[in-house]
Formats: structure tokens, C-alpha cells, sequence
């Protein structure tokens, strides 16, 4: 039994529709991420769970408690048991970070308080519980919103971009003692975002969302190497896109051929390939296709190039690719371009 259910849930402001007959299932000890760009009905489908927005249309449960049903039933936010945070943190500026985080906690609640005394020190702001939320950076503000959230053991935590305010090197940082925190709680959460590299590290399952609809559900694996649609694919970082018609049920491109299944004969088909996707050798061998190297950037970790395929017609085509390590060819060389076929995939025009 799923411990938070949202079915068919309809929403509007205006004439503006943002959710369109939206439902999910939330599993104990499950995170979900509802990914997606600005606009996409993303944050209002989390306000709604925790009841900072009556539905319209449609029904809420938690741990099988009716909680919204259509326009009538609605449960005030503070009698769902759900721990909320808010992208900006929210902190209270006249409280203290202890009386933060206690804010929700009953006095005689020892057993809960315990838990507060604990987890601070684990989260490396047990010294600070004294001090206010503007003397704080951004990480710490973020430990102590997150155990304000959880503090009174609530039954569902739901999250709105969490870590959008932190900087990148803080960010990974803190993502990853927050995961670690709930696994160790095993606490049913819903989080909010729009970056696919945050979705892929914390989520068991991913929700893409799009014009107020889930167009894709599944697992970071299934979602990253299997994605139902063009819109997916893009969302996960740019793609090299090539067109072409279907013949024989394959597409023809300058990279080779592709299969093409569903689509119909003779209909137009777009290959969209991800950088990491293009195998570049040092020399042009076997299957491979020659290229001219345009340009190389070291970022790191790896190396981004850019590359030119003649194809017979008066304008190269222009690739993108991503290899591992310090490859960074000089400038107008030819290399060996491949394709990895498990990066590569196939959508209607």
C-alpha cells in the first residue's frame, strides 16, 4: 500500500490548466523526484499534497486517510503529519536554530527531542543550536530546515528544490549527507526539482513531468537509457539530433543506421545520440566514420568536443562529444567517430 496517493488530480489557476489528471504512488522508504522544467505543474502538485493548496479535482490520501477529495474534503497542512521544506529554507529569524528545529515538537515529547540532540551532532550543527539562522551559510541554514521537516516524525516529507540555493561545491556536499539522513530515517519522500543529475543521485524513481502531465515513471537506470519520448531525452542534457526517413523499418543518418521501431514506412524519424554516446578513437578504422575536430575544452573530469562529419552536402554536420579524461586533440585533426547504440535513440519527427 502506497503511504502517500495522489489520483486524478486536475488544477487550474485561471484559464491557465497546470495538473492534468496527475497520480503517483509514494512507498515507504521510497524518495521519488517529480522532474521537470519551470512551469510544469511540479511545485503545485507538492503544495497540494501538503495541503498549501485545496484540490480542485481529484483525491489525496495518506497512509490510507482521506485527506482532499474534489472540492470538498480538505485537511489543513498541520493535521496531515507531512514535513514540508521550502526551497528558500523558511527559517523563523527570531528563533534560535534549536527552537527551529523544535518548532513542531511537543515538550514532553522526549523521545523525538532525543532524536533532535542526535542527529544534530551528526549533521555537524550540534555547537550551533544557540545561534540565529542569519549567522548561518547556506548549508547549515539547509541541515536545519531539513531536521525542522523531520523533527516531529512525520508521516510523508516533502521537499521543493531543496538545494537550488546552495553553491555547486556545497550542493554535492549536502545532497549527499541528506540522502544518507533519509535512508537512515526511511521516511516516504517527495522531492521537487528541476536537475536531472539531482533526480539521478537521490530518487528510486523518477516522475517527468511536462505541460501538467507524468509522461514518464521509472527507476534513474530506466529513465536515463530508456526514455519514452524527444522531451525526455533533451531534459537529461543536449543531444546530437540527425534526421531521416524509415525504410525498412531503419533510419539512414551519417552515423549509420538505426533502427526505428513503431514507426511507420516512409515516415520521418530523428536519431538523437547523447555526446557521451560518440566513441572518438585516434584513428579512423573499421565502422567508423571520420571527423574533423573543431574544438576541445578540458572541463575536469572530462573532455568536450566539438566535431565536423562531411556529408556530401555544402555544410558539415556539427557534433557534440563528451569523452572521459584528458583527450583534447589540436584543432583540425581527424579522428574516429563511433556510435554507442545503448546511448542513441529513436523518436518520430
Amino acid at each position: 500500500m502506497a503511504l502517500l496517493e495522489i489520483e486524478d488530480i486536475y488544477h487550474r489557476f485561471d484559464a491557465l490548466e497546470v495538473l492534468r489528471g496527475v497520480s503517483l504512488g509514494l512507498h515507504t522508504h521510497e524518495l521519488i523526484c517529480l522532474l521537470g522544467s519551470s512551469g510544469c505543474g511540479k511545485t503545485t502538485l507538492l503544495r497540494l499534497a501538503a495541503g498549501l493548496e485545496r484540490a480542485q479535482q481529484g483525491r489525496v490520501r495518506i497512509a490510507d486517510e482521506m485527506v482532499s477529495e474534489g472540492s470538498g474534503l480538505h485537511l489543513a497542512p498541520e493535521q496531515r503529519r507531512v514535513g514540508l521544506m521550502f526551497q528558500d529554507f523558511a527559517l523563523f529569524p527570531h528563533l534560535t536554530v534549536g527552537e527551529n528545529i523544535l518548532f513542531g515538537v511537543r515538550k514532553q515529547d522526549r523521545a523525538r527531542r532525543g532524536w533532535v540532540d542526535d542527529t544534530a551532532d551528526r549533521m555537524g550543527i550540534g555547537d550551533l543550536m544557540d545561534v540565529y539562522p542569519h549567522t548561518l551559510s547556506g548549508g547549515q541554514q539547509q541541515r536545519v530546515a531539513l531536521m525542522r521537516a523531520l523533527a516531529p516524525g512525520p508521516r510523508v516529507l516533502l521537499l521543493d528544490e531543496p538545494f537550488s540555493g546552495l553553491d555547486v561545491t556545497r550542493r554535492a556536499e549536502v545532497r549527499e549527507q541528506t540522502q544518507g539522513l533519509l535512508r537512515e530515517t526511511g521516511i516516504a519522500t517527495l522531492m521537487v526539482t528541476h536537475d536531472p543529475e539531482e533526480a539521478m543521485f537521490m530518487a528510486d524513481r523518477i516522475l517527468v513531468m511536462e505541460a501538467g502531465r507524468i509522461l514518464q515513471a521509472g527507476t534513474p537506470t530506466e529513465t536515463y537509457f530508456h526514455p519514452a519520448s524527444a522531451y525526455v531525452a533533451r531534459l537529461f542534457g543536449p543531444v546530437n539530433r540527425l534526421e531521416g526517413g524509415v525504410a525498412g523499418g531503419r533510419v539512414e543518418t551519417p552515423l549509420g543506421s538505426f533502427a526505428a521501431p513503431g514507426i511507420g514506412e516512409g515516415s520521418g524519424a530523428q536519431v538523437m545520440i547523447r555526446p557521451e554516446g560518440l566513441l572518438v578513437g585516434s584513428t579512423v578504422k573499421g565502422d567508423g566514420r571520420a571527423a574533423r575536430v573543431i574544438d576541445a575544452r578540458l572541463l575536469g573530469h572530462a573532455s568536450h568536443l566539438r566535431l565536423a562529419v562531411e556529408t556530401g552536402s555544402a555544410e558539415a554536420l556539427e557534433l557534440q562529444a563528451r569523452v572521459p579524461g584528458a583527450m583534447l586533440p589540436e584543432q583540425g585533426r581527424i579522428v574516429c567517430l563511433a556510435v554507442d547504440a545503448d546511448k542513441a535513440f529513436v523518436f518520430p519527427v
